[in-house]
């Protein structure tokens, strides 16, 4: 995710600057930049991949006087990371640097475009900046032409601006993407996105809320809220821990991903909703024409995504959809005819197994697209298209995060391909569009909820395995159930399709199996009960996930009453993903680095 940094003080704001972004780049980033407002000059300076590159470019910059300044570390979402697409992003006499997407940029930049103002980058943040210069124009004040452009924004944001006019003073605007401001006893000012930045140089901080925005100088910090009442900043007592910073308060990296899901999906949403539409910006218009097929291809958690899709697919957009595992796809000598889109699915874009697929494709003269998490991966540059899963970055090696959001995306393009093929009518898709707003809240982790979970645990720490079971696209999250389990506890675990149990795997039923049942309300409910029943008249020790109550399972896990299947999925996905880290929990293993496991697997 990007990373913020800001300074006012007469400290070396060079070193202060690339010092915080330094902190933050455990979030992950693909290029840097700083601005500095010295003697009512600014200076800038970008770069493409590591820190170490922009510390290149800035060696010969000193500061060693009253400065502002700010720093951002960009994760690529509209536009490649470039150094034009890198932050800050200049006006006529601004600077800006942003985390979050601009749902309504596009409008807003036809609108500046129309009124002559040229634009560098291809990304949603150049609009903040070039919209505070024409309001600037047309207020009396910089606060009041800022306050104006925020007011205009739609969307996620976290902003920080410097102005000439104003040569003293930083802006600052929070809407669902997190920042902080944080003081000392010299009275400097330091901003970041997260506590990290901020370990060392500061003593308290103030924790922005959605819709708070003002500014600060040297000697003050001016904030209102979102209804534009006046309020005072609540310092709080800064970490100094900077391990425990970068996991927020959190025990393990792992949590913190299961935790952040609701904000990640709703990352994932954003700009890619409309009322009657979905729509994706980055796919040319001619990426589905002449398709009859789709084809899959991934592995291990991403595989799982993708089965997932195949069954969104084939139900709402009628496209024949085949899933297939990328480490054996390569040497299989498939038949790959042109009127196949073929799709490879990867958190980090680097995954040699499927990237060798993707090359095979690409021989082949098939279309392809990826669904990838790193815009400058070798994937993305390799495909005829992709789309971004925006999860930032994962340090658990156990995916949880990614794989939320690559559901996302292809529940979103299942919907979006519906509209194009005609497959499903407008009632039909805003109705989808409507349940897809609804996944963030539906992946919220509640304390009871985690604290049931955390109880139940303790009875399934031995034992000869699990099964994970599950019907229709219940049967991929139960396969990815069993993984995070296998992952991260060490203990043996299966992924079924729950009809399949009487065909063999029953034989293992006895009360040292246990079952892990998802049994949603408003998918096969009845047929995957009596499959459950199958199991537990074998003794078999049964832990059901429903909305429903079970009265034949030995454990019982309830979930929320859902209007759909698919808000079923996202809260019954947050509950064995859960499950699984508390048993690794009360096991005593390593939740981040699990054994043998590696986060991006770059080799056969």
């Amino acid at each position: 995710m990007c990373g913020i940094v800001g300074y006012i003080g007469e400290k070396n704001t060079k070193d202060i600057l690339l010092s915080g972004l330094k902190e933050l780049e455990y979030r992950g980033y693909d290029s840097a930049g700083i601005a500095v407002l010295q003697d009512g000059d600014f200076q800038s300076y970008k770069a493409v991949g590591k820190l170490v590159n922009l510390e290149e470019k800035t060696k010969d910059f000193i500061t060693d006087k009253f400065a502002v300044g700010i720093g951002h570390t960009r994760w690529a979402t509209h536009g490649k990371p470039t150094e034009l697409n890198a932050h800050p992003h200049l006006g006529e006499s601004s600077y800006v640097v942003h985390n979050g997407i601009i749902e309504n940029y596009a409008e807003l930049k036809q609108e500046l475009t129309n009124e002559g103002v040229t634009f560098l980058s291809q990304t949603d943040t150049e609009v903040i900046v070039h919209q505070f210069e024409k309001n600037l124009k047309l207020t009396n004040t910089a606060f009041e032409a800022f306050k104006q452009t925020i007011h205009e924004l739609h969307g996620a944001y976290a902003i920080l601006l410097v102005t000439k006019s104003e040569e003293k003073t930083i802006f600052f605007a929070k809407n669902g993407s997190p920042m902080l401001v944080g003081i000392n006893a010299e009275d400097e000012k330091y901003f970041a996105s997260s506590d990290t930045p901020l370990i060392g140089h500061c003593s308290d901080v103030n924790y922005f809320e959605d819709g708070d925005y003002g500014y600060v100088t040297n000697d003050a910090i001016i904030m209102y809220d979102k209804e534009n009442r006046a309020k005072e900043p609540s310092f709080k007592k800064l970490s100094t821990n900077k391990l425990s910073a970068q996991k927020d308060g959190y025990r393990f990296f792992m949590e913190k991903e299961i935790y952040e899901q609701s904000s990640v999906i709703a990352d994932t949403l954003l700009g890619r909703l409309t009322d009657k539409e979905v729509v994706f910006d980055e796919l040319p218009a001619s990426l589905f024409e002449g398709i009859n097929e789709i084809k899959l291809c991934a592995c291990g958690t991403s595989y799982h995504s993708a089965i997932s899709a195949s069954y969104m697919f084939e139900r709402y957009s009628k496209v024949k959809t085949s899933v297939e595992v990328a480490s054996e796809f390569r040497y299989r000598e498939p038949i790959m005819s042109k009127d196949t889109l073929f799709v490879v699915i990867s958190q980090s874009g680097e995954t040699a197994d499927t990237l060798e697929t993707l090359k095979m494709a690409k021989r082949a003269g098939l279309k392809t697209l990826v669904i990838c998490n790193v815009d400058n991966s070798s994937m993305v540059r390799l495909a005829d298209a992709f789309i971004l899963t925006r999860a930032g970055v994962e340090k658990g090696v156990a995916s949880t995060k990614a794989f939320a959001s690559q559901v996302t995306i292809f529940w979103m393009l299942s919907i979006y391909l519906a509209k194009r093929n005609d497959t499903l009518n407008q009632d039909e898709i805003s109705r989808q569009i409507r349940l897809m707003r609804e996944i963030p809240s539906s992946v919220k982790v509640s304390d009871d909820m985690h604290e049931k979970i955390k109880r139940l645990s303790k009875r399934y720490l031995h034992g000869h395995g699990f099964f994970f079971i599950g019907r229709d696209v219940f049967f991929p999250l139960a396969l990815e159930g069993a993984l995070k389990l296998k992952e991260i506890s060490y203990l043996h675990a299966e992924g079924y399709p729950s009809g399949e149990m009487k065909h063999g795997p029953i034989a293992l039923a006895d009360p040292e199996l246990f079952t892990i049942a998802l049994l949603p309300q408003h998918l096969l409910y009845e047929k995957s009960r009596s499959n459950v029943e199958e199991l537990s008249a074998r003794d078999s020790t049964i832990c059901a996930i429903s909305p429903i109550e079970f009265d034949k399972a030995d454990d019982y896990i309830k979930t929320k009453t859902h209007e759909d299947y698919m808000l079923e999925f996202f809260e019954m996905m947050l509950v064995v993903q859960l499950l699984s880290l508390e048993i690794s929990v009360r096991l005593g293993n390593d939740v981040d680095m699990p054994r043998n496991l590696a986060k991006s697997v770059t080799v056969e």
